[in-house]
């Protein structure tokens, strides 16, 4: 799989802006991160994070406007047992889908919908009101362009931290003016519009000092960044077995970053939808460790099946489509943070399934740090224990009696999967192995 410089990214019950790539930069819009007010889980349940990504690539084509209809839809996704919601870009952009902005204060002029119905739906994931205000700023000119980005730049700016975006000009993130502008928006999304933290689009477009600088000065309860690696692949078109360097890319940007930063598992994803077709000998990384970056820095790890780019009608990099459910019963009880992806929740009628599995992780208190035991990781079936409370299973192979303790009880299967719990409630009429 090659790098893909993302266009789209966003949201949260805390709420998640999703950064952009800016006409004069390359901070990737807001995400939309809603506080966990609305869906009031214990303060032994807080840890069990999870994130519900709120869109899709087509969802600026709504008739109503998008933020009116997902309004509809708060107490679906509350009841998911969902913490944090990530939202598309909110500003002015070239591009509709949000991910070419140019007024970043101008909140009206979305596809998505209006300022006020943005905050509307902010507010109903938060369970309280606020209020807003606006102001004019971000007019560059050419001297904020990095010196190395020959088409847009006089030559006067820093040259450029990170990749190239071809598609727009490459902002100076080193700029002191530019780092306190974007600050400032940053901290109006924050104080008039609601939101808790980002979604970094196209990470890899600027250094990770320069996203430690935008974290530091907004002080985000939440932050994500999209770093598309490069997984490694064999002559066979198959995934490598080693994914060391792919994942150390990951765990080195949130390290430096620090504080609430973290990361969105590609590595995990790529192993992940390699091995539920007869390869799942893959989620043992050969040292008992998971072989995505959950293996190695969990707390700062977002796993997750598909999203707006690698699935929706981009179809970039999709997992395969007839185990998805298994993908879920992974994420939704192994370390890291899981996210939902909208699409497999309500167009996909997974919403059921999703919320039992959901609804486990919350029960069990499992949470990004939380301890992994892999049981089995053959090419037919992985078996693990998450905190000595939950067992899951993916894969064809039905009988795995043997691995399953007699105080552990099935309480969510489906599809070549099953999730057991301890001491926790039978499934009526359910069988044991699936």
């Amino acid at each position: 799989m090659q790098e893909h410089a993302s266009p789209h990214n966003s949201t949260g019950l805390q709420c998640l802006a999703s950064e952009t790539h800016t006409m004069a930069g390359r901070l990737a819009t807001t995400s939309c991160l809603l506080v966990f007010v609305l869906i009031c889980l214990g303060s032994h349940l807080a840890q069990a994070q999870i994130l519900f990504q709120g869109f899709n690539w087509e969802s600026w084509k709504k008739q109503g406007g998008w933020y009116n209809f997902l309004h509809g839809r708060v107490d679906d996704i509350a009841a998911a047992g969902v913490t944090h919601v990530w939202l598309p870009p909110p500003s002015h952009s070239v591009a509709p889908q949000g991910y070419m902005p140019g007024r970043l204060y101008d909140i009206d002029a979305s596809k998505y919908g209006t300022e006020s119905e943005l905050k509307s739906l902010i507010a109903a994931f938060h369970g309280k009101a606020s209020n807003a205000s606006r102001t004019s700023r971000l007019d560059w000119g050419p001297d904020m362009i990095c010196s190395d980005d020959t088409q847009y730049s006089n030559g006067r700016g820093h040259r450029d931290t990170g990749a190239d975006f071809g598609a727009a000009p490459d902002i100076d993130h080193l700029n002191p003016r530019v780092q306190s502008e974007l600050s400032d928006w940053l901290n109006w999304l924050k104080s008039d519009l609601g939101f808790d933290g980002w979604r970094l689009d196209f990470a890899k477009g600027y250094s990770a000092a320069v996203a430690k600088t935008y974290v530091d000065n907004t002080k985000p309860s939440f932050v994500v960044a999209e770093i598309w690696s490069n997984m490694r692949y064999d002559g066979n078109g198959e995934p490598s077995r080693n994914q060391d360097a792919d994942r150390q890319e990951l765990v080195n940007w949130a390290q430096t970053v620090g504080g609430p930063a973290s990361v969105f598992d590609f590595t995990t994803k790529g192993e992940l939808q390699a091995a539920v077709q007869g390869e799942l000998w893959r989620m043992n990384d050969g040292n008992g460790k998971a072989p995505g970056m959950i293996g190695w820095l969990p707390d700062r790890a977002v796993t997750f099946i598909d999203n707006h780019d690698t699935g929706s009608t981009q179809n970039l990099w999709p997992f395969p489509s007839d185990k998805v459910m298994q993908g879920y019963a992974y994420i939704l009880t192994h370390p890291g943070v899981p996210c939902i992806f909208y699409d497999h929740v309500f167009d996909w009628n997974l919403k059921q399934e999703i919320s039992a599995l959901a609804a486990i992780r919350s029960r069990s208190g499992i949470h990004p740090g939380s301890k992994l035991n892999i049981l089995a990781a053959d090419g037919d079936v992985y078996v693990a224990m998450i905190d000595d409370k939950v067992i899951t299973k993916i894969g064809t192979r039905y009988d795995v009696g043997n691995l399953i303790p007699s105080d552990f009880h099935v309480v969510a299967h489906g599809n070549n999967y099953c999730v057991w719990e301890k001491n926790g409630l039978r499934v009526p009429a359910g069988r044991h192995h699936h």
